[in-house]
């Protein structure tokens, strides 16, 4: 087991460093854990890492899955075949740039729920997962002869709260359910963060990217004569939809490594492979303004995002095997990639067509969020009917956390975004008049589609409900609303028959390709939606960038394969490419 004596690690009474790289085993497909381990391992690292995702593990309270990409056991024990170790961080919050934090949406119909600190119904929840979470994984631990090292307490709680009670409450959870392997926590290296995210008697750990020299200073007088540890050494940087594409070059890394050997430091790569936000898994920040996340988490990692290695992963390779006397073994293959071409999309069918097949219908006399109809994912539409010509009114939407699209009477008006800022006697006026509509008629139809983003994932905003709250004419609140919920995870009943008269529009093709080749998708004629490979949701896309392609794992192709784009917005021609290039921006 490991312990900590006399200021050092040991494992199994030996004196032990830690030298771990993070890699989610659910941003990658299960097909490829053996291969992303087995090169982690060949780059001298003696540990993986690995956050839990709550959400895809309970998608509904009460119903767990731990089966397939979400084979947690699987993963670990892959991980022991290749003589690997695991600290495993199973929050419950783990950030990680993934929705709400990895917390389930559906802890958001109850609008009087507190998270992240001790409150008895938030907590109910927390147990009831660990429960069942923690009885597969405890058998794996060192202390029953498995290869779980180390487990997590919460995460980066400094940056958020300072509520021991409920860290002492999920510390008991993991007591409760035999978890005796060494306890951390982990956070930023201010004083604050640290005293607020800590626990008396739990070893506390730093995450940076940068300053090792000198960072661990920040633990003086709080943890002394205890092993420096990072648990997340940021060698990259995550990307926002319509900010640039993070790079970094090794030498900086190097020197860090470098720094941490001087001081017999252990740590851990964030990322050592960052794999994909499949689907509408990628979060979002929101500080000052509102930032979804891009469906790719190359991170800058040394894999990159489809598992191939980089230049960093070459030279962080030299320096640990230097490091631990290692003999360089011959590295595993590099992916096999294969370049399709134009593929025609020459079916189409629109989404309002299809609502009856893809949708599920509410009625509610005020519009309420994704999470009040048990909704995760996705887009929801809110139709309502105005009884009488009002004339020119303001229409005025609350809650809007995302992108919405109005429709007037059946007919494109505007397009809104979530961009909070402080507005100005001026620009106040200046909004009420482009919200200015006229309804003349007897009967006049508003719809809202709302294109849920990716809740937040950090800070004191991950309250983030998907929809709107409420829809008003001047002061009047508009009721009496026809929800329907779209959580676009069962495009197999579109109907392709039923054509298209407006945005959104579901575009199919059809290609052949290689089995287990990796390829990347280019979706330059297409503006914003989601691309979906037989059935598989890739994630999103949108043309603002940064990200050009989307990733297409070779184990999901076929000879013969199916393609969907689903379009929000506007196609210039109906035809993606396929090729064996990525480009992130």
């Amino acid at each position: 087991m490991l312990e900590i004596k006399n200021g050092k690690f040991y494992l199994d009474g030996e004196p032990y460093t830690i030298y771990s790289g993070a890699m989610h085993y659910f941003r990658i497909l299960p097909e490829y854990w053996e291969d992303r381990l087995m090169k982690l391992k060949a780059c001298g690292f003696n540990t993986v890492e690995t956050y839990v995702c709550w959400n895809l593990h309970e998608p509904k309270k009460g119903e767990f899955d731990f089966s397939g990409r979400l084979d947690i056991v699987r993963y670990i024990k892959t991980a022991e075949k290749l003589g690997l170790n695991v600290i495993l961080r199973p929050g419950p919050y783990i950030c990680a740039e993934w929705d709400f934090g990895g917390f389930p949406a559906w802890l958001l119909k109850d609008k009087n729920i507190r998270l992240r600190c001790n409150d008895e119904i938030f907590l109910g929840h927390v147990r009831d997962f660990f429960n069942e979470l923690l009885s597969l994984v405890a058998p794996l631990q060192k202390t029953r002869g498995g290869n779980i090292i180390a487990m997590q307490i919460e995460n980066e709680y400094g940056s958020y709260g300072n509520d021991k009670k409920y860290l002492e409450r999920i510390r008991q959870i993991f007591i409760d359910n035999s978890i005796d392997v060494l306890f951390f926590t982990s956070d930023g290296d201010e004083k604050s963060m640290i005293h607020g995210g800590g626990l008396s008697g739990v070893y506390k750990t730093l995450n940076f990217g940068s300053r090792a020299a000198t960072v661990f200073k920040a633990l003086d007088g709080i943890q002394d004569n205890m092993p420096k540890m990072c648990m997340e050494f940021w060698c990259g940087w995550f990307d926002h939809w319509g900010d640039k594409h993070h790079t970094r070059e090794y030498q900086s890394i190097i020197k860090e490594i470098e720094a941490f050997f001087a001081q017999d430091a252990s740590f851990n790569f964030y990322m050592f492979h960052g794999g994909t936000n499949f689907g509408f898994t990628a979060g979002a920040n929101h500080k000052d303004v509102f930032e979804p996340t891009v469906t790719s988490y190359d991170y800058c990692a040394l894999l990159n995002e489809y598992g191939d290695y980089t230049p960093a992963y070459h030279a962080v390779r030299d320096i640990l095997h230097k490091k631990q006397n290692l003999p360089l073994s011959e590295l595993p293959p590099s992916p096999q990639r294969q370049h399709i071409g134009i593929v025609k999309l020459e079916e189409k069918t629109g989404l309002f067509e299809n609502m009856e097949n893809i949708g599920e219908k509410h009625y509610s006399p005020l519009p309420e969020g994704m999470e009040y109809f048990g909704q995760n994912f996705g887009m929801i539409y809110y139709k309502t009917v105005v009884q009488g010509a009002y004339g020119l009114m303001e229409l005025r939407i609350k809650d809007l956390h995302d992108r919405a699209y109005l429709y007037l009477n059946g007919k494109y008006k505007k397009t809104y975004e979530y961009k909070p800022v402080k507005q100005n006697f001026i620009s106040k006026l200046l909004n009420k008049a482009s919200n200015a509509f006229n309804f003349n008629k007897d009967a006049n139809e508003i719809g809202i589609l709302v294109d849920a983003m990716g809740r937040v994932n950090y800070g004191e905003h991950i309250t983030d409900r998907k929809g709107i709250s409420g829809l008003f004419l001047n002061l009047q609140q508009l009721m009496d609303f026809e929800v329907t919920c779209l959580p676009l995870d069962n495009l197999e009943k579109l109907d392709y028959n039923l054509g298209a008269e407006k945005y959104p529009m579901f575009f199919k093709g059809k290609f052949r390709a290689e089995p287990g080749k990796e390829c990347f998708v280019r979706f330059d004629h297409f503006t914003k939606g989601n691309i979906y490979i037989n059935g598989f949701n890739l994630g999103r896309f949108w043309d603002i960038g940064p990200q050009k392609t989307l990733y297409l794992p070779g184990s999901l192709l076929k000879e013969e394969n199916e393609i969907v784009v689903l379009e929000l917005e506007k196609c210039v021609e109906p035809q993606v490419i396929i090729t064996d290039k990525p480009d992130l921006g």
